[in-house]
């Protein structure tokens, strides 16, 4: 389904023009897959490349192989994409190295010259640039998280016209993803889609307020019902897949899907459980986040809560947790580090 930056990517690829985009976001919100949607849309050949630390010039313009016991020039991806006007789609550009500064001229759109076999290559109408990244190359903000990304040259990253932010999709984006998801599979369940979302959403809350060390991304939410096709087994499809977390992450995790599926009853692991007040210190906190929609404010704040205009968020204290719990869960309390 369409979301984030769909319609824009959609319109920019629909002009028919060179017009190189730098897309950036957290893993697994669907950057990649958008650029393909839209290309699909849009009847548009798409040809992805996947950047890696020893991308060089002859993985991305081409270069002599060996063929039948000759050797012979073979192009590239990004010369076919020139070629044929496709769109070029830089997948993880933010892991390469100055051996793509060979892309320079194509990111002006001028094309580029094979020095190999002495051909200059013009681009056909409809060619351009699509980069993916988890940062936007400049290191700081997100880099820590994604091993093996790099500050990219500065030059490099001007060629690019605008930039864009994707975030995760909201819950009910979310949420229609995962029914669409369900329905190919013929294991249709909105109440389970409605608490997977509402989890992922508490979990993304958490790490934003620095209270967990990690989160679950769409992509990982896709993989769930996935395996609930298979196994039609809700908690084993969900510990499975976080299975490649930490074990105290994965215990964190397994707490908060307990506070939002009812029916659900989470046994702490022996070697993984952490304190129950790192997990949820609800109960003693000084300050609890609330996610509250717009249209519901008065409902909150009538019981209490106070707006933070600076942080544009709605909290209320441990005193008027306690006093009130099962309320206060309906707005997916997240307790702040002092």
């Amino acid at each position: 389904m369409a979301y984030g930056h769909f319609k824009d990517v959609e319109t920019i690829i629909g002009a028919n023009r060179f017009f190189p985009i730098y897309i950036t976001g957290l893993s697994g919100n669907g950057k990649t897959t958008m650029v393909e949607q839209v290309c699909a849309r849009l009847g548009r050949e798409c040809i992805r490349v996947n950047i890696i630390a020893t991308t060089d010039e002859d993985d991305l313009l081409g270069g002599f192989r060996l063929v039948n016991g000759e050797t012979v020039w073979q192009d590239g991806p990004v010369t076919l994409a020139m070629k044929r006007g496709a769109v070029l789609l830089l997948d993880e550009v933010d892991l390469g190295t100055d051996k793509m500064m060979c892309l320079q001229p194509v990111l002006e759109g001028k094309g580029c010259y094979l020095k190999k076999i002495n051909e200059k290559v013009v681009p056909a109408a409809g060619f351009t640039v699509v980069a993916t990244a988890n940062t936007k190359g400049q290191g700081g903000e997100n880099s820590e998280r994604f091993a093996g990304t790099r500050i990219q040259n500065e030059a490099f990253l001007e060629r690019f016209k605008i930039t864009l932010e994707q975030e995760y999709p909201s819950k009910a984006q979310e949420r229609k993803i995962l029914l669409n998801l369900m329905d190919n599979y013929g294991c249709r369940d909105e109440k389970f889609a409605d608490n997977l979302t509402k989890w992922s959403d508490t979990i993304r809350t958490s790490f934003a307020n620095g209270a967990i060390s990690d989160m679950v991304t769409t992509r990982r939410l896709c993989a769930i019902v996935d395996n609930y096709s298979i196994f039609s087994d809700k908690m084993k499809a969900i510990k499975q897949t976080i299975a490649r977390f930490g074990a105290e992450t994965q215990e964190a995790f397994l707490n908060l899907y307990g506070m939002v599926d009812a029916e659900v009853k989470v046994e702490s692991s022996s070697a993984a459980a952490a304190p129950a007040a790192a997990v949820d210190p609800l109960t003693t906190a000084s300050r609890i986040n609330l996610s509250v929609p717009f249209g519901n404010r008065l409902e909150v704040k009538n019981r209490g809560a106070s707006w933070d205009p600076t942080n544009k968020i709605w909290h209320i204290d441990c005193n008027q947790y306690n006093a009130d719990p099962k309320f206060w869960q309906g707005w997916n309390p997240v307790a702040v580090k002092a």
